[in-house]
């Protein structure tokens, strides 16, 4: 058996992981892809005040690297992952607006999660998965979770604080994200945020370039910024607090890369659990690649699996396509600048929103596990990582300092442990 498929030539209504559609239809699926989870990688970037140029470069280039670590068997796209927001905002201090000036030390972090990550995977590779599943059930990841999204709250508040245009704005993005979200059809569901974000920018044109009453949108940078050039990167910095605080982000990102590799074995009918291994391997690589040269940290996206259960195409070449599209728009200055003048109150709303959905998608993710918090156990161990994350509990011995989402995530890995001894 060869590392790579054959990817033979098909034409049927499904497209396997190891088959190819002709190249003229499988270019735009390749694309669509690309525009499905392009709103999450533009947005998280934004929000830690990362380059979002660099952000879709090097999703393009972990893509890459996760389709050579699974042998082209794997059909995923990594995007920027959410979960690194709250760290990367505790660690650097970032106002909000603006580029993250404390960017080297967030770097780091993401390296250092990106290796635990890695290091976690070799170890799947060579012992299987039960010991995740035990360590991390759906009760103690989903608690994890939600104290991010909570930990996030106040910086989504203050983004849409301002004067009554701004506010107004804000929540109008708001709501547009959730109308298209609930009212569109398939295909404007999975654009949702890009959708957003143009009816905020129309508002901001309006009320700002056109009324005053709000800061208008400066074109100035994008009229002269080139079409093509070498976007800028950054260098880390190594600092073991805030490499303490980002590298257990790790266990969210295979927490949610172990359900997503199910679900796509389950859609496609075949069996992924011995790529599961390789597929952490990939991510952590991939994100420690990213991370070194100022991009942020990566992961598999529920997006693309959604466009797959749509389309029935399941192809891995589709995802090679994306990333090479991906890799090219990193290279496009004026591309990055156009992603820069999205405006405040636009980033705001967009924050209330995604912030929201990471701690309401942990409740489903209850729900869906039937997690029975009729059981003590699950229910000490959510409802204390839940008030150490949302209120940013924080602890610090000499030099050694750790705070809400570090505090959080060690208190549901002990506490469900320690309430389970002597229990079946």
């Amino acid at each position: 058996m060869s590392y790579f498929p054959q990817w033979p030539l098909t034409r049927s209504a499904v497209v396997l992981p190891d088959e190819r559609l002709p190249w003229p239809a499988a270019i735009p699926m390749g694309v669509q892809h690309l525009v499905a989870m392009s709103g999450a990688t533009i947005l998280a970037p934004l929000l830690m005040g990362f380059d979002p140029n660099l952000a879709i470069l090097f999703s393009g280039v972990g893509t890459l690297i996760f389709f050579l670590c699974t042998g082209g068997r794997m059909p995923s796209y990594l995007g920027s992952s959410f979960s690194f927001i709250a760290v990367v905002i505790a660690v650097t201090g970032y106002p909000g607006t603006g580029a993250n000036a404390n960017i080297g030390s967030a770097l780091g972090g993401i390296i250092a999660a990106g290796a635990l990550y890695a290091l976690i995977g070799i170890i799947v590779m060579a012992t299987g998965t039960g010991w995740i599943e035990r360590l991390m059930p759906p009760a103690v990841t989903g608690a994890i979770g939600a104290a991010i999204g909570l930990n996030l709250a106040p910086v989504g508040v203050q983004g849409i604080q301002g004067s009554g245009a701004h506010t107004s704005v804000a929540l109008l993005t708001l709501l547009s994200v959730a109308l298209f979200s609930t009212y569109g059809t398939v295909a404007t569901k999975r654009v949702s945020i890009l959708l957003g974000i143009v009816v905020g920018y129309v508002a901001v044109l309006v009320l700002g370039n056109g009324m005053g009453l709000l800061p208008a949108i400066d074109f100035a940078a994008l009229t002269a910024a080139p079409w093509f050039g070498a976007p800028t990167f950054h260098r880390p910095v190594f600092e073991t607090s805030a490499m303490l605080l980002i590298a257990p982000v790790a266990l969210i990102l295979v927490a949610e890369n172990l359900g997503h590799i199910k679900a796509i074995g389950g859609m496609t009918g075949q069996n992924m659990d011995p790529y599961i291994g390789r597929g952490f391997v990939g991510d952590g690589i991939a994100t420690m690649v990213s991370g070194a040269a100022g991009g942020t940290g990566v992961t598999t996206y529920v997006e693309n699996m959604g466009v797959m259960a749509v389309t029935r195409v399941f192809s891995t070449l589709v995802f090679v396509i994306a990333a090479c599209v991906a890799i090219i728009l990193g290279f496009s200055p004026k591309f990055g600048m156009l992603l820069r003048t999205i405006p405040e109150p636009v980033l705001g709303g967009l924050a209330v929103a995604v912030f929201g959905l990471i701690a309401a998608a942990m409740i489903r993710l209850w729900v869906d596990n039937k997690v029975d918090f009729s059981d003590p156990r699950n229910l000490f161990t959510v409802g204390v990582t839940l008030v150490f994350g949302s209120g940013d509990f924080s602890f610090s011995v000499g030099s050694f300092a750790i705070g809400g989402i570090g505090t959080a995530t060690l208190a549901a890995l002990i506490l469900y442990q320690l309430l389970g001894i002597g229990r079946r």
